[in-house]
């Protein structure tokens, strides 16, 4: 009897142990599965975060993607309208050379010139369209000096005005010092930034040539860095060219040539 008690006992106690065992190894169980269900939730806020940064800095790309090219189409936009302008006034000016002019039989009397009472330049238009328009009315109306200057201030509006400020009161009365204080500020200089703009965002169309690229390259280069030197304006159109090409494995292969021409980067 002794000896079947201390059996039983001894079965109670293992089974004691044992369920114990059983509860601890729950216990770990489900702490794993609770740590497991934590790094699943931080792998997902992980991946929604990245791809939200990803989203975000995708979104600002296409952004100042699209304000380059609306830029760009405003710019192409003001330069096609510019020279339709010139176009209309040298078709004005060739009708003009064409037409007889009278004078009168008695010098002595006075008879009109032409004037252009609406001729106005804000900084808005186009100088280069406003300059020529001046010249042929100043030298219609056989202005001075002194006139012509006057006039121009007169005709000046709005930031066009504003340059006045900048030239001495004793220089307002000489027509080629405004007339080259509005060059620097309105004349086709301030285009090149305009092409500079367009030669770093030129990519190569589907379908396009290599030599089609390499030739509007080309062009660009030559108005966008008209005042650099020659050995400058040789060199730079070789790198915005390479940078141009879509195709990775193109662009690799062509950048490796080292060209230091459009010339041999077509080689």
């Amino acid at each position: 009897m002794a000896e079947n008690a201390d059996l039983l006992a001894l079965l109670a106690g293992m089974k004691k142990s044992m369920e114990k065992g059983q509860d601890e190894m729950k216990k770990r169980q489900e702490e794993m599965k609770k740590v497991q269900e934590e790094i699943k939730k931080g792998q997902v806020e992980m991946r929604n975060q990245i791809q939200s940064h990803v989203e975000s800095k995708v979104g600002e790309i296409k952004d100042y993607i699209n304000s380059c090219i609306e830029r760009i189409e405003e710019n192409v936009q003001r330069v096609t309208r510019e020279i339709g302008e010139i176009n209309d006034l040298e078709k004005r000016l060739s009708e003009l050379e064409d037409r007889p002019i009278n004078f009168p039989e008695n010098p002595e009397l006075p008879y009109s010139r032409p004037t252009v009472k609406s001729l106005t330049f804000d900084g808005q238009t186009s100088w280069t369209v406003f300059r020529t328009q001046f010249d042929v009315v100043s030298s219609a109306n056989g202005w001075n000096n002194r006139v012509k200057a006057s006039q121009l201030v007169a005709f000046l509006q709005g930031s066009a005005a504003e340059v006045l400020q900048g030239i001495p009161s004793d220089k307002l009365t000489d027509p080629t010092t405004i007339e080259n204080v509005l060059e620097a500020r309105f004349g086709y200089s301030h285009l090149t930034q305009f092409y500079k703009t367009e030669l770093k965002t030129r990519w190569k169309k589907p379908g396009e040539s290599l030599q089609v690229l390499a030739a509007d390259v080309k062009r660009l280069m030559s108005l966008a860095y008209a005042e650099c030197p020659q050995d400058v304006r040789d060199s730079l159109p070789a790198q915005y060219f390479v940078d141009a090409i879509r195709d990775e494995d193109t662009q690799h292969s062509t950048r490796l040539m080292d060209a230091k021409d459009l010339k041999s980067a077509l080689a």
